[in-house]
C-alpha cells in the first residue's frame, strides 16, 4: 500500500476512534462506513441486524469468501490520554473493533482493482460484544448468520488485535480456539427484618448468596476434569439497602467458560443442582438464567493450511505462531459453525510501556498493525479463491 493510503486508513481509524457506539447503536459508525463505501463505488446493503452492513464485490463466476470486522465499543471510559480519545463520554474503543473496521475497509480498496473470478463479503457487523438490549438475548454475530448472509460463502475470514503480542507477528489456535460463553443472572430473594433486634426472623439475602458464590466457586476445582478447561467467575454482586436491615434481595452476576462443550453442560448442570441445593437450605427463592451464550469458536486446519503461505509472505515464516486456546468469548463462533473460518491474532503491541490488555481503558493498539492486516486479509481472500479445497 501506498503511504498515502495507509495515511487516510489511520485518520479513517481515529474518527472511528473518538465517536465510539456501544452494540446495535452503531448508528454513526454505519453512516460513516456508508459514506466511504460510496465514495469508492463499493455495492452494500445497510441496516442489517438493525446497524449491520455487508458490501460486495463480484467478478463472475467463482468462490464466495466472507470477511468480517465488528464495529461496537465498550462501556468504558477512556484513559489513554490519545489525542484522538473518545468524546463519547463512558464510551470506548478498547477491543480494538475500530482496527478491525478499518482493516477490513483497507481490504475493501486493494481488492477493488484486484483481478480475480469469484464474490467477496465485507461484513461490518455490529454487536459482538454482548446483546445490548436484543430482546432475544442474540449478538450480531447471531443475528447476520440468522439472516442468512453466509448461505453462499464457501470460506470465512476475521482478524482481531492482540496488544501483548508485537507487530508483525499473526497468531492462531487450531480446533476449539476460544470458549463456549455463558454469562448469567442470579437473583436471590429472601426476607427483609431486623439486623440487630430480630435476624431470626428473616431470609438473609447476602448470606444467601455468599454461601452460594462459595460453592459455585467448587465446580471448577471438583467437578471438571484438571486435564480440561472450565471458568466460574462471579462479577458483579448487588444488594442491601442499610447496615441495621437484613437484606433480601441480592442479585449475583458473572460468566461461564469452557472449550468444549461436554464441560460448559457439566458447569450448568452442577450451577443447577447447587442452586437448587442452596435455595432449600436457607428457604430463599433463587432464579437465575443464561443472558447470553456464544459456543465455542472453532478454527477449520484445512483452511489454515491454504492460508499458511499467505501468513509466511506477509509476516515472515518465523513470525506465525501457533498459540493455546483461550477462554475468550467471541460471536464469530456463530460463523465458524455455518462455515470453514479461521480467526487469527494480528500483534498490535503498543512500543510504550506498559501494555495493557483489550478492555482495560488505558489501552493502546498500535497502528502499525493495520498495513498488515490489510495485506493479510486481501491476499487470504485472493488465495482462498483459488483454492481447490
Amino acid at each position: 500500500m501506498q503511504q498515502s493510503n495507509i495515511n487516510e486508513l489511520i485518520q479513517f481509524r481515529r474518527q472511528l476512534h473518538q465517536y465510539p457506539e456501544l452494540g446495535y447503536q452503531e448508528f454513526k459508525t454505519s453512516k460513516l462506513i456508508c459514506k466511504k463505501l460510496d465514495e469508492l463505488g463499493v455495492s452494500y446493503q445497510s441496516g442489517l441486524a438493525k446497524t449491520g452492513i455487508v458490501a460486495e464485490i463480484k467478478k463472475g463466476a467463482g468462490k464466495c469468501i466472507a470477511l468480517r470486522a465488528d464495529m461496537d465499543a465498550l462501556p468504558i471510559v477512556e484513559a489513554t490520554g490519545l489525542d484522538f480519545s473518545s468524546k463519547n463520554k463512558g464510551v470506548m474503543h478498547a477491543c480494538g473493533h475500530d482496527v478491525h473496521t478499518t482493516i477490513l475497509m483497507g481490504a475493501i480498496t486493494q481488492l477493488i482493482n484486484q483481478d480475480f473470478r469469484g464474490k467477496i463479503k465485507f461484513i461490518f457487523q455490529p454487536s459482538e460484544e454482548g446483546v445490548n438490549g436484543d430482546t432475544e438475548n442474540k449478538s450480531g454475530g447471531q443475528r447476520i448468520v440468522e439472516l442468512g448472509i453466509l448461505k453462499d460463502v464457501d470460506y470465512a475470514l476475521a482478524l482481531h488485535v492482540h496488544p501483548l503480542l508485537e507487530v508483525g507477528k499473526l497468531g492462531y489456535a487450531l480446533g476449539n480456539a476460544l470458549a463456549c460463553t455463558g454469562n448469567f443472572s442470579i437473583q436471590v430473594r429472601g426476607k427483609s427484618g431486623h439486623a440487630g433486634a430480630a435476624p431470626h426472623l428473616a431470609i438473609d439475602g447476602i448470606l444467601v448468596a455468599t454461601t452460594l458464590i462459595q460453592n459455585l466457586y467448587t465446580i471448577v476445582s471438583r467437578n471438571i476434569n484438571p486435564t480440561k478447561t472450565g471458568v466460574v467467575s462471579v462479577t458483579m454482586i448487588n444488594g442491601g439497602q442499610a447496615t441495621n436491615i437484613i437484606a433480601d434481595n441480592v442479585i449475583i452476576k458473572g460468566t461461564i467458560r469452557a472449550l468444549d462443550m461436554e464441560e460448559y453442560d457439566l458447569i450448568i448442570q452442577r450451577m443447577n443442582k447447587i442452586i437448587k441445593g442452596v435455595s432449600e437450605s436457607f428457604g430463599a427463592a433463587i432464579d437465575w438464567s443464561i443472558d447470553l451464550f456464544y459456543p465455542s469458536l472453532i478454527n477449520h486446519s484445512n483452511v489454515h493450511k491454504i492460508l499458511k503461505s499467505v501468513g509466511k509472505t506477509v509476516f515472515g515464516e518465523e513470525e506465525v505462531l501457533e498459540v493455546s486456546p483461550m477462554l475468550g468469548g467471541e460471536d464469530f463462533a456463530f460463523y465458524s459453525r455455518e462455515v470453514p473460518s479461521m480467526f487469527y491474532f494480528i500483534g498490535a503491541k503498543n512500543t510504550n510501556e506498559p501494555c495493557y490488555f483489550l478492555h482495560h481503558p488505558k489501552v493502546v493498539i498500535n497502528e502499525d498493525c493495520i498495513q498488515y492486516g490489510v495485506d493479510f486479509l486481501t491476499k487470504s481472500a485472493l488465495k482462498l479463491m483459488l483454492s481447490s479445497d
